[in-house]
C-alpha cells in the first residue's frame, strides 16, 4: 500500500500535466510552465527522500524500503527539468548550453546539483550496493551538496524577480531536515571515540 502511495506521488505530476495538456490547461507559456514545474517537483521529491530518515526515528519505518523509489522519481523531474532547460531554452546547441553555465549563475550552481545527483541514480540498484560495499554510504552522501546546491539554484533563479518568498521556504525545510540528522550524527560521532583504540587513553 505504501509503495503504491510513493508511486501514485511520484507520477502524479507527469499525469497532471498529460491532463493539463489536453485540456489546454499550460497557461500562455507552456514551456516555461513545465520547466518551472519539473524543478518544482524535483525539490519536492529530494526533499521528500531526505524526510525518509526523520520520519523513521519517529517511527515510520516502513517509509526506509521506498527512499530509493523517492530518489529516483526526484532525478526523473531533475533529468526533465535539465532536458526542458536545454531543448526549449538553448535550442538544443551545445555551445549555447556551454555559454550559459558560465553567464548565469543559478544555472552554474544548478549544473553542480545535477552532477552530484548523477552518481546517486547511477548506483541506486543492489548490485552496487554490494559492489561498492561501505563506500556505497559515502557516495550517497552526495545528496546533501545536490540538496543545498538546488536550493541555491531555486533562489538565485528567483533572485532575478526578487520573489524569494518560495525559495527560502524551501530552504527553511531543507534546513529542518539537516538539523533533524545532527543528534545522530553527534550519537555516531561519540561512539566511534568510545570505540576507536586511542580512546581509552
Amino acid at each position: 500500500m505504501l509503495g503504491a502511495c510513493v508511486h501514485a506521488c511520484g507520477l502524479f505530476p507527469l499525469l497532471r500535466w498529460i491532463a493539463l495538456g489536453l485540456a489546454g490547461g499550460l497557461g500562455a507559456n507552456p514551456q516555461e510552465f513545465l520547466t518551472r514545474s519539473s524543478g518544482l517537483w524535483a525539490l519536492a521529491l529530494l526533499w521528500a527522500t531526505l524526510a525518509v530518515t526523520p520520519a523513521r526515528r519517529l517511527g515510520w519505518s516502513g517509509l526506509l524500503r521506498h527512499r530509493r523509489k523517492l530518489g529516483l522519481y526526484a532525478f526523473f523531474y531533475t533529468a526533465l527539468h535539465v532536458l526542458a532547460w536545454a531543448v526549449w531554452d538553448r535550442g538544443g546547441a551545445p555551445a549555447s548550453m556551454w555559454t550559459d553555465l558560465w553567464a548565469r549563475d543559478f544555472i552554474g550552481v544548478g549544473a553542480l546539483a545535477v552532477l552530484c545527483l548523477i552518481p546517486l541514480a547511477a548506483t541506486s540498484t543492489q548490485g552496487w550496493m554490494r559492489r561498492l560495499g561501505r563506500g556505497w554510504k559515502r557516495l550517497h552522501m552526495l545528496v546533501y551538496p545536490a540538496a543545498i546546491l538546488s536550493a541555491l539554484h531555486f533562489d538565485w533563479m528567483r533572485a532575478g524577480k526578487n520573489d524569494f518568498l518560495e525559495p527560502r521556504l524551501y530552504a527553511a525545510v531543507l534546513a529542518l531536515l539537516l538539523a533533524a540528522r545532527l543528534p545522530g550524527w553527534w550519537r555516531g560521532r561519540r561512539a566511534a571515540r568510545r570505540g576507536s583504540p586511542g580512546a581509552s587513553g
